[in-house]
């Protein structure tokens, strides 16, 4: 009688193994609590409580609920008109001009030299300072009786026929209907400090975007013929392009929220000239004591903030693909 062969080890087959369930470990969420409940403190409540208030007036006998009362209020009235037109021409000033002299400054840091590391130093000191104290100063170099530049703007011979004053000079008539534009030169002032505010980062994000880039393929386009301008059209904006993005992000949320520089510097004045959204909440919420107004435009510029971002993104991806 013939004995069957033994299979081999590597034929048999292995018994079926119970797969067991992970057990359930609550450090990892122990661990994250005490940042949840920071952020439930600092970010969730004051978002919740600014509806609530958005949607209630302030009365002599308490809260009252009035709907969407505060923002048509807000909407149809001409001060928000106005402080919209004077934050988009701030706005666009002010990122433009940063965004325009960060990268032109970051292409000459880019080339090597024994001092590169002690202009970086110096460059990035107006960053470490804050907004209210770049107001004041910048406040006390166009003061009419002893600024700085005070000698060189009243000067009729530049500026006629009575010299120019920075601080109280009345905004130019407009061109477009009520559209505040040409801007005040408190508002040019204005842009012209924030941009100065806000330079040294921008220019140090765009450098070390420009020192990703290979010198090779730099190289290489010059080989093959192409000039200075070709290759930053064409090679090196396309390389930092996300960096451009972020660094637009956030010159436009910070653009748009700021408001420590307006409030040292101008005041919202001469008049209302540098009346932006942001020192309108300010003025709402702080002056007039309307906290349920001054909610309903903090829920709109929160809107704002989120429609331009979106847009932005759009934009760069539309210019992406067209590069």
């Amino acid at each position: 009688m013939t004995q069957l062969a033994a299979a081999p080890p590597s034929e048999r087959v292995a018994p079926p193994q119970t797969r067991r369930r992970p057990r359930f470990d609550p450090l990892p969420f122990l661990l994250l609590l005490p940042t949840i409940l920071i952020l439930l403190a600092i970010q969730f409540y004051p978002m919740l409580y600014t509806l609530v208030l958005s949607v209630q007036e302030r009365q002599p006998d308490g809260w009252r609920y009035v709907g969407l009362q505060n923002f048509e209020i807000l909407l149809d009235s001409r001060q928000m008109g106005e402080s919209a037109g004077h934050t988009l021409i701030f706005l666009v000033g002010y990122a433009g001009l940063t965004l325009i002299l960060g990268f032109i400054i970051a292409l000459l840091l880019n080339r090597k030299s024994s001092l590169s590391g002690v202009y970086i130093t110096l460059l990035f000191i107006p960053w470490i300072l804050a907004d209210i104290i770049v107001g004041v100063v910048f406040r006390l170099l166009v003061l009419p009786d002893y600024g700085l530049f005070s000698g060189i703007l009243q000067n009729p011979a530049l500026f006629p026929p009575k010299g120019l004053s920075v601080l109280t000079a009345d905004a130019p008539r407009p061109w477009i209907g009520e559209f505040p534009f040409p801007p005040s030169p408190a508002m040019v002032y204005l842009i012209l400090a924030a941009t100065w505010r806000a330079l040294p980062f921008i220019t140090l994000l765009l450098l070390a975007a420009l020192q990703t880039v290979s010198n090779e393929v730099i190289e290489s386009s010059r080989i093959d013929g192409a000039n200075r301008w070709q290759i930053v059209r064409h090679i090196i904006i396309p390389l930092i392009l996300p960096t451009m993005v972020v660094a637009l992000f956030s010159l436009t949320l910070s653009g748009i929220n700021g408001v420590g520089m307006v409030f040292s510097l101008t005041g919202g004045g001469p008049g209302t000239s540098t009346h932006v959204l942001s020192y309108l909440l300010y003025s709402i919420g702080w002056v007039s004591l309307d906290f349920g107004r001054a909610a309903a435009l903090a829920l709109i510029l929160a809107v704002i903030n989120l429609t331009l971002i979106a847009g932005t993104l759009r934009i760069t991806r539309v210019q992406q693909r067209s590069i």
